[in-house]
């Protein structure tokens, strides 16, 4: 493999902790950290292999500085959030097929995502939210332009997809896992110390679906329409799909009361008055 660009987790960036349960031993948080603002090339070049036309055409994005969760929200995560006094709708405390406290909830609707980032303000008065489809690609890649932030292809050593499928002519056939792995299981991040965003599971956006980047914002900020009902973005790829669907550029999407067994979030924020 080359052009290899990872660290161990945790990595080094500012990073905090905001405390979901202070209960020991069951006290659970969310590991945020600072992702730097700066400007990256969105989109796929049209050499890129097994690309899609909606990842063009490519443009130049210039985004803020946030902070990101560290992994996809696990379910203890979830269940602790979905304890707290509803906001705009109910939440189900167990609704992952694929049960483990350290795995990536799934099984949950963009509504819902969106209500997880709801009761988060409400506790701890900042801004959580789904980050933007420029903010996840941004994080994901790092600094790197390759279609992978380990590089110019993947295996199963290093994420959670389907490794019945290769991609390109460096890769090679790995494990089919059928199933979700825990957030921390591999132990790589990128070099904003960011883990798992190839594979496990895809990651809900807020921006509406288009199905280009023709007219979309440079500034960073989610794209989105008039139409509520509007498809919505989903990012990184799954344990059940090939790698190419788990590229820095591709996307997908899906309606924003849809539901499966490998759809997950994870949520960004505005930076906090303290850093570690």
């Amino acid at each position: 493999m080359t052009n290899l660009v990872i660290q161990r987790q945790p990595g080094t960036a500012k990073y905090f902790k905001e405390p979901l349960l202070s209960l020991e031993p069951e006290a659970i948080s969310l590991d945020m950290l600072l992702v730097p603002g700066g400007s990256f090339v969105m989109g796929s070049p049209e050499d890129e292999l097994e690309r899609s036309d909606d990842e063009g055409s490519q443009q130049p994005v210039t985004v803020p500085s946030f902070f990101m969760g560290r992994y996809p929200v696990t379910l203890a995560q979830w269940r602790a959030v979905a304890a707290l006094p509803q906001v705009n709708r109910e939440l189900q405390p167990d609704p992952s097929q694929f049960k483990g406290d350290s795995r990536p909830v799934e099984q949950v609707s963009w509504y819902e995502a969106v209500e997880f980032c709801a009761r988060l303000k409400a506790l701890t008065k900042r801004a959580y939210r789904l980050p933007s489809e420029a903010e996840w690609e941004y994080a994901c890649r790092a600094g790197t332009q390759t279609p992978f932030y380990f590089g110019k292809t993947l295996t199963t050593e290093l994420a959670n997809y389907n490794g019945s499928y290769v991609y390109g002519s460096d890769g090679v056939k790995g494990e089919n896992r059928q199933e979700t792995t825990s957030v921390d299981h591999f132990g790589f991040a990128n070099t904003f110390g960011l883990c798992d965003m190839h594979g496990n599971v895809l990651e809900w956006c807020e921006d509406h679906w288009h199905s280009n980047y023709e007219g979309a914002p440079v500034d960073g900020s989610a794209w989105l329409s008039d139409d509520d009902t509007a498809r919505r973005i989903m990012r990184g790829g799954s344990w059940d799909i090939n790698p190419r669907s788990c590229r820095s550029a591709c996307r997908n999407d899906g309606a924003p009361g849809f539901t499966i067994n490998d759809v997950g979030f994870r949520v960004v924020c505005s930076a906090p008055r303290t850093l570690k």
